[in-house]
């Protein structure tokens, strides 16, 4: 049986051979362990293999779970967030990579500022204008990015989006593409930098490196199909 250990381990190797492939550095790309659905006991597996970035997408699933692993691990949030669990979020994760509309970057800011807080957050786009999905529509972000950035609780640090479900990666590149691009123009347009790309999953995490990827968050070819199959 393949253990947690051997998956990290390819996951890993197939990340650098990637990012060679297109000329860049394994080092600038991080590999977020997507540890939804799947037991404390699990995790500890993939941190005795050297992991020590996981992430979750359910707030309460987080709640009970971050506390029964060690102290020094880091954590992203990168599921839906519901406004009535963002001041559960804020003192769990370091990154929230799915602030999916100005109502919800709207509230963070507002709790931050009575926590104390300050939550550095990626914005999360809509590339294929999935109905089904969660995430600004790149017209959108474009006309509320000043009202985005005027939010002085939070650190906007980058893109994530979601491609469509598909068999195979390859037809997903254009969705990766287009991400970039979108984050480049942002750049441009609004002087700042998002130094930030979270897109490729276990699918397709390959093609998102080589298509300029700082962070992929990959779960199944790491853990293994999830405990209670369900997709957010």
């Amino acid at each position: 049986m393949v253990s947690i250990a051997d998956n990290l381990e390819r996951v890993r190797e197939q990340i650098a051979q990637a990012a060679v492939k297109v000329g860049r550095s394994a080092e600038k790309i991080e590999l977020v362990a997507i540890t939804k659905t799947h037991p404390a006991e699990k995790v500890r597996e993939a941190i005795e293999a050297g992991q020590t970035l996981f992430g979750e997408s359910r707030v309460q699933e987080a709640r009970a779970k971050i506390p029964e692993l060690p102290s020094n691990l880091r954590w992203h949030f990168v599921g839906h967030l519901q406004k009535n669990k963002i001041r559960h979020a804020l003192p769990l994760f370091e990154l929230i990579h799915s602030i999916d509309s100005l109502g919800l970057a709207q509230e963070m800011n507002r709790i931050a500022n009575e926590e104390g807080m300050h939550p550095r957050v990626l914005l999360e786009v809509n590339i294929a204008g999935e109905g089904s999905k969660f995430g600004f529509k790149p017209e959108t972000i474009r006309a509320q990015m000043e009202s985005l950035l005027a939010l002085p609780r939070l650190s906007i640090e980058g893109l994530m989006t979601m491609p469509p479900l598909a068999e195979e990666a390859e037809p997903l590149r254009a969705f990766f593409v287009q991400l970039r691009e979108l984050r480049a123009a942002l750049e441009k347009e609004f002087d700042l930098k998002l130094p930030q790309l979270s897109m490729g999953m276990t699918n397709d995490f390959t093609v998102a490196v080589e298509e300029g990827a700082t962070l992929v968050r990959v779960g199944t070819a790491i853990f293994g199909e999830r405990s209670k199959p369900r997709r957010d």
